[in-house]
């Protein structure tokens, strides 16, 4: 029965670290540019702190993560079992005084994906992390790699079951899968104008007017719903000096790429463009 229950927990150490690489990774990305403006002010353990600590706060416990995985997967050493239990039991601390304090944020656990507010879920996650990890510090002291590498089935079986725990305690599944459901509008979805112009540039409609343009460097530029528009100085094929206007449709993995060629004056000065053009808004 001990042997069994030592396989168990050693069996959770890809586990654990596969959760701290997994909060690395997104509060790295939450503190890297706020993916939502004021996001930091409604997830743990930064609202906490006052506001020009948040980042530093959201940055330190990243990296307090990161160097438990680094521990656990390639050393056995026991001051790395011993930080992962006492970071998980801190971690439920935190998260008791979030709930008591501040019961409308999140968690922060995994980033912005963390912001359903601590509920008991979020909890008894934290708990169960805890439980594997001093169940660990009892373990043989072998390094996750090795570990990794010689897993038997009742070792993987034991792991699985260890996650599916986990899973069931994280309310950030059905907040990611809800978010995978919606998709906003294209009209109401942001989009660097670099990428736009970076689908111009790739495309057949772009390599056959190239050599029209006076510059590769676009004069004007604005956006109509789906639409990027780009304007550059150049000449027609008559010789006459023109603004080259693309259209990119911002949706699609092959995005439609129009074209038009217009006056000064803002009227179309060639019927029969070498592509299929586009109507260009009088008012830009």
């Amino acid at each position: 029965m001990t042997q069994m229950l030592t396989m168990i927990a050693a069996a959770q150490l890809p586990v654990l670290s596969a959760l701290l690489a997994a909060g690395t990774l997104a509060k790295l990305w939450t503190a890297r540019g706020e993916a939502e403006p004021g996001v930091l002010s409604r997830l743990g353990p930064a609202v906490l702190v006052a506001d020009r600590w948040r980042v530093p706060a959201m940055l330190g416990c990243a990296v307090g993560e990161a160097a438990l995985v680094v521990g656990l997967v390639t050393t056995g050493h026991p001051v790395f079992r011993w930080g992962t239990a006492a970071f998980f039991a801190v971690s439920t601390y935190v998260l008791w005084e979030l709930r008591r304090r501040r019961p409308d944020v999140g968690c922060g656990c995994f980033g912005e994906v963390s912001a359903v507010p601590v509920g008991l879920r979020s909890l008894g996650r934290t708990m169960v992390l805890t439980a594997m990890a001093v169940g660990l510090v009892w373990t043989p002291r072998v390094p996750g790699w090795a570990l990794l590498s010689g897993m038997t089935w009742t070792q993987a079986f034991a792991a699985l079951g260890g996650l599916l725990v986990l899973a069931v305690l994280s309310p950030e599944i059905e907040e990611a899968a809800a978010r995978l459901r919606y998709r906003a509008p294209c009209e109401q979805r942001p989009l660097d104008p670099a990428h736009a112009l970076g689908r111009l540039r790739a495309s057949a409609t772009w390599r056959s007017h190239r050599r029209l343009l006076s510059s590769v460097e676009p004069v004007d530029s604005w956006r109509e719903l789906c639409w990027r528009f780009f304007v550059y100085e150049g000449l027609s094929h008559a010789g006459e000096p023109v603004e080259v206007v693309f259209a990119v449709y911002l949706s699609g993995r092959h995005p439609a790429v129009r074209v038009a060629m217009v006056g000064f004056d803002g009227q179309p000065v060639e019927k029969r463009p070498l592509s299929e053009s586009m109507p260009v808004s009088a008012g830009r």
